[in-house]
């Protein structure tokens, strides 16, 4: 594939899964409001999320090209896991993480002044039993700090995951299949 998009992403995993699409882009950041509407379900939450960066993108005058926007969620009992907000948030959600399945929720969207599309692709990720040990061992690396969900399946966290049903991209941040199909979808419009 040989267009060029806006990534309206700082995400480093973001960018580097973009770049295996062979698509041309330039990244740039947006200041998304990301807080929880009320009532709102984890999967109209990602949409919603992925759509507004994708059109803070356009409203910032990114508008000769398809703007790229994508969002991700761990949720668990119906609940959006976000970012820990320290250590304490952190340990608590990998313990219910610990010995069970959740979901990882991707959306990603295209926007122009003209249009918007998007799509959410949902993985089930199961994690073994964790001791104490290992999540405070994890908590030290640094890792889990800026990850939704306070794990990163390509790194360090990926020793946790027992099985994966779904798109492993996704968890990552950007599920390259449906990414690509998304987007040729967008260019027919």
């Amino acid at each position: 594939m040989t267009t060029a998009v806006y990534l309206a992403s700082a995400s480093p995993r973001r960018k580097e899964l973009l770049s295996q699409l062979g698509v041309e882009f330039t990244q740039f950041s947006v200041d998304a409001d990301e807080s929880v509407l009320p009532n709102e379900q984890p999967r109209a939450l990602v949409e919603r999320l992925a759509r507004l960066k994708a059109q803070s993108g356009v409203e910032l005058g990114y508008t000769d090209r398809p703007v790229l926007g994508s969002d991700t969620v761990v949720v668990i009992d119906n609940e959006s896991l976000g970012k820990p907000r320290n250590k304490n948030d952190f340990i608590n959600t990998l313990k219910r993480l610990s010995g069970n399945t959740h979901q990882v929720l991707t959306a990603v969207a295209f926007a122009t002044q003209n249009d918007v599309i998007s799509c959410v692709v949902s993985t089930d990720v199961t994690f073994k039993t964790l001791t104490d040990e290992e999540i405070n061992a994890y908590w030290e690396t640094g890792e889990p700090q800026d990850k939704a969900g306070g794990y990163g399946i390509q790194g360090l966290g990926g020793r946790f995951v027992t099985h994966i049903a779904g798109s492993y991209f996704s968890v990552v941040g950007l599920p390259l299949y449906e990414t690509e199909q998304l987007l040729k979808t967008f260019l027919r419009r």
